[in-house]
C-alpha cells in the first residue's frame, strides 16, 4: 500500500477511526463514513439532564498502545486525552458480604487475595508471571500482525522459546524454560477456568478471574487458556479513564483524523459496497449516491457485511455460510441510571458476582436465555469526574450480559420485567444498600441486544463480534483481508485479533505496511 489511494472506511468505530489514522498519515486519502449522527461506534455516550453515561467500553488498558497511535500521525496523545489511572481498577461484592479490592498496585492486590487465602497470594505472582510471558510470546502472532496457519503460530513459539535472555517489561529475565512452560500453555487444550484453577484455590479468586473471559464476550469454560493474558494486560498497566468519560477518546481520534485531512461524513449509511470485476471500487449510499475508491475498509460486523453490503452476485455462498455458522459474541442488558443520592459504598468499577458463576454461561451460550441469576457490573465514573453528573447525584451504569439474538429473542416484551430483576438482585447483596435506587430514580434508559443490533448492525446483537469460546477461534474469525473480494478489508471486533479498545488499536498497525 506503498502508493497513495483513495480509500473509502465503512463506519467510525474505534478500529475504523484508527485505520484511518495510520492510513491518512501514510499519505492516503481516506474518506470515513458513519451511519450514526456521530462516530465511536458502540463506544458512544448519552447525555441528558445533566448526566453523561458513556454507552460501550468503560475500561482503557494498553494506553501504550495509544500512545503509538498518536506517535504514528507525530503527534502526543497526551495533548489530546488526559487519561487517569485509577488506585482501585475494580470493586468485587459477592454474595456471601465479602468484598475484595482489585488494587492497582499488585503488591497491594496480593496482600487483598491473601485476606481470602494465603496460598492463592503467592499463586498469584505465579499466575502473574506466566500470563507476562504467554503476552510476549502470543502478542506477535495474535495481536499484531495478520494472522497465519496453526503452523506459522507454532513456528513463531518455537523462535521465541529459543531466542537469547528476554528482558521482561518489569526489567527481569525469562529463561528458555520458562518461556517453553509459557507457551505449552498457550497451546493448551485446557480452559482459562481450569488454568486458574490450577493456581488458585478460594473460589472468590476464581470468579474473580474467570470473569476475564467476558472481556472479548466469551465463556470461561469454553475459552482457551491463553486468554489468561487479559488478566494481564489489565495487571501490568492498570486500568485508566478519560478525563470528560470514554467517549472522550472518540473525540481524540476524530480530532486527530480530521487534522491529518480525513473526511469524516456521519448520518451516512452505506447501503451496498460496490464490486466490479471482483474488486471493490467504492460504495453505493442510501441517498442514492455512488463514492468511488481504490480500497474499501469495512469497519462494520463481517458477518453483517457479507449479508447486507454486499450484492447475492458478487459474494460466495459457501463463505457467508461458513460466517452465519461462527459463534457470536455475547451482548449486553444495560441500563442507564440517573440517581439523586449518591452510593459512596461503590467503586468507579464494581462487579456483584451471582453465586452460580458457571450456570450464568450455560444460560448464555447453551440455553441462549437471559441469566436468571447473573452477575451484575456497574460503573459510577462521578467517583473519578464529579462533571458526569450534577452535583449529589449519581450516573449509574447497570450491564448484564445478554446472550446474542436468537429467533426465540424478544426484549420489547422482556426488557421491563428484566430491569426488575436486575434491580432485586442488586438489593440483595448485604454490604450495600441499593434496595432504594427506584425510589431515587430521575432518569432512566435501557439497552438490550436488539439496539446493539439496529444501532450498529452488529451481528446477533453481538457486542464483541465473534466468541472465542472455539478453540480454534483465533484461525477460524476473519482475517484482516477478503478472500473473494480483491481490495476489500476488515477491521473490527468481528475480525482479527477480535474486540476491545486496546485490540482494536493493535489492528491498526496492519496499516502501516
Amino acid at each position: 500500500m506503498s502508493v497513495h489511494k483513495k480509500i473509502i472506511i465503512v463506519g467510525a468505530g474505534i478500529g475504523g477511526m484508527s485505520a484511518a489514522i495510520h492510513l491518512a498519515a501514510q499519505g492516503h486519502a481516506v474518506t470515513l463514513l458513519e451511519r450514526q449522527p456521530r462516530v465511536g461506534g458502540k463506544l458512544n455516550q448519552i447525555e441528558q439532564d445533566g448526566f453523561s453515561f458513556d454507552t460501550g467500553p468503560s475500561l482503557i488498558t494498553m494506553p501504550y498502545v495509544l500512545r503509538e497511535l498518536f506517535q504514528a500521525a507525530g503527534r502526543r496523545l497526551e495533548d489530546y486525552l488526559d487519561l487517569q489511572p485509577l488506585d482501585e481498577t475494580c470493586r468485587y461484592f459477592y454474595r456471601d458480604g465479602a468484598i475484595l479490592h482489585a488494587w492497582r498496585d499488585r503488591q497491594r492486590f496480593a496482600q487483598e487475595i491473601a485476606r481470602f487465602s494465603q496460598h492463592d497470594a503467592e499463586a498469584f505472582w505465579r499466575f502473574f508471571n506466566q500470563a507476562r510471558t504467554i503476552f510476549a510470546a502470543s502478542a506477535d502472532p495474535f495481536l499484531y500482525n495478520s494472522l497465519g496457519s496453526p503452523l506459522d503460530v507454532f513456528q513463531t513459539f518455537l523462535r521465541f522459546v529459543w531466542r537469547g535472555h528476554y528482558t521482561t517489561p518489569e526489567g527481569e529475565q525469562d529463561e528458555p524454560g520458562e518461556r517453553l512452560r509459557a507457551v505449552l500453555t498457550a497451546l493448551s487444550p485446557s480452559t482459562l477456568d481450569q488454568h486458574v484453577g490450577s493456581f488458585f484455590e478460594d473460589a472468590h479468586i476464581r470468579q474473580l478471574f474467570d470473569r476475564y473471559a467476558t472481556y472479548n464476550g466469551s465463556s470461561p469454560y469454553q475459552v482457551a487458556s491463553v486468554y489468561s493474558i487479559i488478566p494481564y494486560v489489565e495487571l501490568a498497566d492498570g486500568g485508566w479513564y478519560p478525563c470528560g468519560g470514554i467517549y472522550a477518546l472518540a473525540r481524540a481520534l476524530e480530532k486527530l483524523a480530521k487534522e491529518l485531512g480525513v473526511t469524516i461524513e456521519t448520518s451516512c449509511e452505506v447501503s451496498r459496497i460496490l464490486v466490479e470485476r471482483g474488486r471493490a471500487t467504492g460504495v453505493v449510499l442510501d441517498d442514492g449516491r455512488v463514492l468511488r475508491s481504490e480500497l474499501v475498509v469495512a469497519n462494520s460486523d463481517v458477518v453483517t457485511t457479507y449479508r447486507e453490503l454486499l450484492s447475492p452476485a458478487v459474494r460466495k455462498q459457501q463463505r457467508a455460510r461458513r460466517l452465519e455458522q461462527l459463534e457470536p459474541s455475547s451482548s449486553g442488558f444495560v441500563l442507564l441510571l440517573g440517581t439523586r443520592k449518591q452510593y459512596p459504598e461503590l467503586a468507579h468499577h464494581n462487579i456483584f458476582f451471582s453465586d452460580d458463576y458457571r450456570a450464568e454461561f450455560v444460560d448464555l451460550f447453551e440455553y441462549k436465555i437471559p441469566q436468571r441469576n447473573p452477575t451484575i457490573y456497574i460503573c459510577a465514573t462521578t467517583r473519578t469526574d464529579a462533571s458526569q453528573a450534577p452535583a449529589g447525584h449519581e450516573n449509574l451504569f447497570v450491564l448484564v450480559n445478554a446472550p446474542y439474538l436468537t429467533a426465540r429473542s424478544n426484549w420489547q416484551r422482556d426488557a421491563p420485567a428484566y430491569r426488575n430483576l436486575v434491580l432485586d438482585a442488586l438489593a440483595r447483596y448485604p454490604q450495600i444498600e441499593l434496595a432504594d435506587i427506584r425510589e431515587n430514580l430521575v432518569y432512566e434508559q435501557i439497552l438490550t441486544p436488539q439496539d446493539f443490533q439496529r444501532n450498529y448492525g452488529a451481528n446477533a446483537g453481538s457486542i464483541y463480534g465473534l466468541s472465542s469460546n472455539d478453540r480454534m477461534a483465533p484461525f477460524t474469525r476473519p482475517g484482516n483481508r477478503a478472500s473473494d473480494v480483491q481490495g476489500l478489508y476488515f477491521v473490527g471486533g468481528s475480525t482479527h485479533p477480535g474486540g476491545g479498545v486496546p485490540w482494536l488499536c493493535c489492528l491498526a498497525r496492519l496499516w502501516r505496511a
